[in-house]
């Protein structure tokens, strides 16, 4: 049962994350512990805040590429306007997708935590029947969420491709903001569309994999 209230363990964990990352985990799970946050809490939150991120990605890169479309139906003016327009899109979706690796780093660690002490904990029960049982819960557990981290990170490996085209769009048009390069480019369009819409498909995917995965745990 969680003792703290989640707004505020949320924002404990999420302000400490990349500092735990450098070595400091165990600290800090024994502190949240005291507290009364075990590390299936953490975890729980971190999933969470994971797959709101995954939201935003999703957010920034169709903001980005409407930007892009809207930079391409432009024949020569506003096109330093629209430019920028872009380049902000693509700065923002960037920061988001840092962002995203960073949760699933701060996943993998607490989800480590949390499996090995419990695996620790069965060789302490003297009934047999509940070591069991409990043993049967991790592995169960262990299972569902190798299934949901593997389908974050298919859906992480979704958004690199699409960024850096989106990259090599806005470098290319830095040095090259004029209405005839700008037309060359709307050929891109079309293939751009799809890998823009298998990266929406993976996030919405994951994210209802982390919803059931939340389920599970609590």
């Amino acid at each position: 049962m969680r003792l703290l209230p989640n707004s505020v363990c949320k924002v404990f964990a999420g302000g400490l994350m990349l500092a735990l990352l450098g070595g400091c985990q165990s600290a800090y799970y024994g502190a949240m512990e005291k507290v009364g946050y075990a590390k299936r809490d953490i975890l729980v939150d971190r999933v969470e805040a994971a797959a709101e991120t995954q939201q935003e990605v999703q957010e920034e890169v169709q903001v980005a590429y409407e930007a892009f479309n809207a930079l391409l139906n432009l024949e020569s003016s506003d096109l330093e306007a629209r430019y920028e327009a872009l380049n902000d899109a693509y700065e923002d979706s960037r920061d988001k997708a840092d962002e995203l690796s960073e949760r699933v780093a701060a996943i993998e660690s607490v989800a480590d935590a949390l499996f090995d002490e419990w695996q620790e904990e069965l060789g302490q029960y003297s009934s047999q029947s509940l070591r069991a049982s409990s043993a049967a819960k991790l592995k169960d557990t262990k299972r569902r969420y190798a299934q949901y981290l593997k389908s974050l990170k298919r859906s992480e490996a979704r958004v690199e491709p699409v960024l850096a085209v989106f990259k090599d769009h806005v470098l290319f048009l830095k040095h090259n903001l004029n209405a005839e390069k700008v037309s060359a480019l709307k050929g891109e369009v079309r293939r751009f569309d799809g890998d823009v819409q298998r990266l929406i498909s993976e996030m919405d995917k994951s994210i209802a994999d982390a919803k059931a995965f939340v389920k599970e745990l609590e």
